[in-house]
């Protein structure tokens, strides 16, 4: 197998969060030593209300070297002006300015840490769905042995509802396997002697004998899982909202300070401005809008696991759809059947479903979920029969009535008068040894998909719409006309849509929604990866954004989601940065010392937090009149 998945992060936030609570006691300390003993000496200049302080910097040291190791590297964010403060203040002696712009740093960092903290467990989430052991079959038993210890030629057994371990070629057993995490296709496919199997597909009711005929490192799941790793490892590098903001406010501020300082030859005066100009608006307002934000999506049946997503989200101009299961139900209908002269719709069908009720073939519950939406009786049947790989057959109320595909009966009849083949899946019906009908099976578009499509240009920006999926050309064109798309790309493999995306991604930002395995390493590499579905811990781990139900108006109030966050954050950034100018213009005169600076940025702190927390205050529908609203909703 390939080498281990990239470990989770742990979260740094705790870490931020005691670095806060530890200044916070540090100050607190130092007020209350300085109200019972005053500035008494504790040994030479240091007092007994400055020691706690200098504990505070202690405490903050280890921001200083992450600040440091970011401007090394030529990130000049907000909260490196905030790290310059904090030097100035101590080598001035002004601690307990110092110490509050410590305790706004750290706490700010905490919030951004918490709302980020969990770190992406797609390839874990990967390795898990596969089995440790493998069912390796012995003259006397069976004996469990670990997956890279089998071999080409191995006879295995793969027991109901386990992964398949490798790929290879059935040669005993009767089931059905779920490929949907490579090919897309939503079936379930039978599987007989002589059936290939793919490694990670899910086995259905039957126990399967098969034969290895590669070995787990070489086989299609490894590969997926050698994709996912490469997305995963050169994820795009976008700046975020703060740090764009940060990048011009900093410098402006340090030649403002720098200017106030050298106009009034004061280094307290430089110190004032720059403890006035710290950006906490930046620090500590974007992190809560952030973390409202989430909050909203939560309460809607939205998971955000990488909260930049929300942010860039606003940014994307090119949407990139999967088919099954996205803006597809991913369960495959009854859509047409095609008579022979002089039989009827309702006759075939009912016969139809009659002998399906008894077959556990795949497409049966499809043939029975028609019958009961027309009303249609079952009759009694008798004499069943369901040979593998052949179809099925049974008397139905004293008829003979077989259910088979296209090339078996055409072995049986080859002159057989059967309608041209289209797409989709298909099974013939005979009674009585003639020609009776031909049924053809699609997964049908959801009810909201075109109306979904269609406002993504008008409402959100999008300029280009594609639909992406392994399926066969036929039935993604199918789907595309149904639901609008112009673009489509078929046929397509873990690998291609990744490069697919990459493609896009280097010129605009690209929206990826997909619900299966395949689509994992596609959804990592996107600027923002949304998974739709509950039907893949994979998926979801890949993804940005999980959505947990199903319904394309949850998708539209991902992107409402991302457009409130991305309005209110910048007007408390804005708003609140625009009042720290006016109390920079004041400390540059002279009348705002470093700790009354620092208390007055505190107070528009509150400001622009109170604007920010206006996120999660949402009391009205979100998503754009395209679809019937959801069960699911909290909000």
């Amino acid at each position: 197998m390939p080498s281990e998945p990239i470990p989770a992060a742990s979260g740094p936030w705790r870490r931020h969060a005691l670095i806060a609570a530890l200044v916070l006691g540090a100050i607190a300390v130092s007020l209350g030593l300085r109200l019972a003993v005053g500035d008494r000496p504790l040994h030479g200049p240091l007092t007994w209300p400055a020691l706690p302080l200098w504990l505070a910097l202690i405490a903050g040291l280890p921001l200083l070297a992450e600040l440091l190791v970011r401007l090394r590297a030529g990130q000049l964010g907000a909260d490196v002006l905030a790290g310059l403060s904090i030097v100035v203040a101590y080598a001035l002696g002004e601690l307990l300015a110092g110490a509050l712009v410590v305790l706004m740093l750290a706490g700010g960092q905490a919030l951004e840490s918490w709302a980020v903290r969990r770190a992406s467990f797609a390839l874990e989430a990967l390795a898990r769905r596969l089995p440790a052991m493998a069912h390796r079959c012995r003259e006397t038993g069976t004996e469990d042995v670990p997956l890279a210890a089998v071999a080409v030629g191995d006879r295995l057994e793969v027991h109901p509802h386990e992964a398949c371990p490798v790929d290879g070629t059935v040669l005993e057993g009767h089931s059905t396997m779920n490929e949907a995490y490579l090919t897309g296709e939503p079936f379930l496919l039978p599987k007989v002697p002589g059936s290939a199997v793919l490694s990670g597909a899910l086995n259905g009711e039957g126990v399967l004998t098969i034969r290895a005929d590669r070995r787990a490192a070489d086989s299609r799941y490894a590969q997926i899982m050698q994709v996912m790793r490469d997305a995963e490892q050169h994820r795009p590098r976008l700046r975020r909202l703060g740090d764009r903001i940060g990048a011009i406010y900093t410098p402006l501020a340090i030649l403002v300070a720098a200017a106030a300082g050298l106009a009034s030859q004061d280094p307290v005066r430089f110190l004032s401005v720059l403890v006035v100009a710290t950006p906490c608006p930046l620090i500590i307002a974007i992190p809560v809008a952030i973390i409202g934000a989430i909050s909203l999506a939560a309460r809607r049946g939205i998971i955000i696991r990488d909260p930049a997503a929300l942010e860039r989200i606003a940014t994307c101009r090119v949407a990139v759809f999967d088919k099954t299961g996205t803006l597809t139900y991913g369960e495959p209908q009854l859509t047409e059947i095609d008579t022979a002269p002089g039989q009827s719709r309702e006759a075939v069908l009912g016969a139809l479903a009659s002998l399906e009720r008894y077959s556990r073939h795949p497409l049966a519950e499809a043939v029975l979920a028609a019958a009961r939406a027309g009303g249609i009786p079952l009759q009694e049947t008798r004499e069943i029969h369901e040979a593998p790989g052949e179809g099925l057959e049974g008397r139905v109320d004293g008829r003979r009535v077989t259910v088979t595909g296209r090339r078996q009966w055409l072995a049986r009849v080859p002159e057989a008068p059967l309608p041209p083949e289209q797409g989709g899946l298909e099974c013939v019906v005979g009674i009585d040894g003639a020609y009776a009908a031909t049924c053809r099976f699609r997964d049908e578009p959801r009810r909201e998909g075109p109306a979904f499509i269609a406002h993504l240009g008008p409402r959100h920006g999008f300029r280009r719409v594609l639909l992406v999926s392994g399926d066969r050309e036929s039935e993604v064109r199918y789907l595309a006309e149904q639901v609008g798309i112009d673009e489509v790309r078929a046929g397509q493999s873990p690998e291609t849509k990744l490069a697919l995306v990459r493609e896009l991604a280097a010129h605009d930002g690209v929206l990826f929604m997909g619900d299966g395995i395949n689509d994992a390493p596609a959804l990592a590499a996107a600027t923002v990866g949304v998974a739709f579905g509950q039907g893949s811990a994979v998926t979801s781990e890949a993804a940005s954004v999980v959505i947990l139900d199903s319904a394309l108006q949850r998708a539209d109030e991902v992107l409402h989601i991302g457009d409130r966050l991305r309005r209110i954050a910048l007007q408390s950034a804005v708003g609140g940065m625009a009042l720290s100018l006016v109390a920079v213009g004041v400390a540059a005169l002279g009348y705002l010392p470093p700790v009354a600076g620092a208390l007055v940025q505190e107070l528009i702190d509150v400001a622009a937090v109170a604007n920010a927390l206006r996120v999660a205050w949402v009391s009205r529908d979100l998503a754009d009149e395209v679809a019937p609203k959801p069960a699911f909703d909290q909000g």
